[in-house]
């Protein structure tokens, strides 16, 4: 019986950690070097940071965007990105990995070494340190957000008497 109760925990606890990861992994995109240095400079992880081992050398290439009309017809590309990604490995034997848009590889091992640090009990020092970032991304989203409702236009169709 206990078994049953663990294997139906057990889902709902890694779902909930690839979630975690995700929601860092897109502010950490969205975050600049100097945000990233920050974050683990306040939470105080610089040994385990110089600790970690290249799983991947960080290294840059292109990948193939894609798009599709009105957003649900045929996919087609749309043109090349350049992303640099890194995989790392610190010396507990958690892993990181991360893809960043741009040539930075020092930014993309960063935020691989945060990765990793996010999937063990310092994901709470990570997101208090987060905090600030989140709060930037979601001010200047907001401000996008107005600046775009400000040029909506609502079309209308007036109803003709002899229709």
């Amino acid at each position: 019986m206990t078994s049953s109760i663990s294997h139906a925990v057990r889902p709902k606890t890694e779902g909930y950690l690839v979630l975690r990861r995700q929601a860092l992994m897109a502010l950490l995109a969205e975050a600049t070097k100097d945000e990233i240095c920050q974050i683990l400079s306040d939470i105080g992880a610089g040994a385990l940071a110089a600790a970690a081992v290249d799983l991947r050398r960080p290294e840059s290439g292109l990948v193939m965007l894609r798009g599709r009309a009105g957003g649900d017809g045929r996919a087609f590309n749309l043109g090349e990105a350049t992303v640099t990604r890194a995989a790392i490995r610190l010396p507990d034997g958690r892993t990181g990995f991360a893809y960043q848009l741009g040539r930075d590889s020092e930014k993309a091992r960063i935020s691989a070494i945060l990765d990793a640090l996010c999937q063990g009990d310092e994901h709470v020092a990570v997101e208090r340190a987060a905090r600030t970032v989140r709060q930037r991304v979601a001010a200047e989203a907001e401000t996008k957000a107005r600046r775009v409702a400000a040029t909506k236009v609502d079309f209308f169709t007036m109803v003709r008497g002899e229709d």
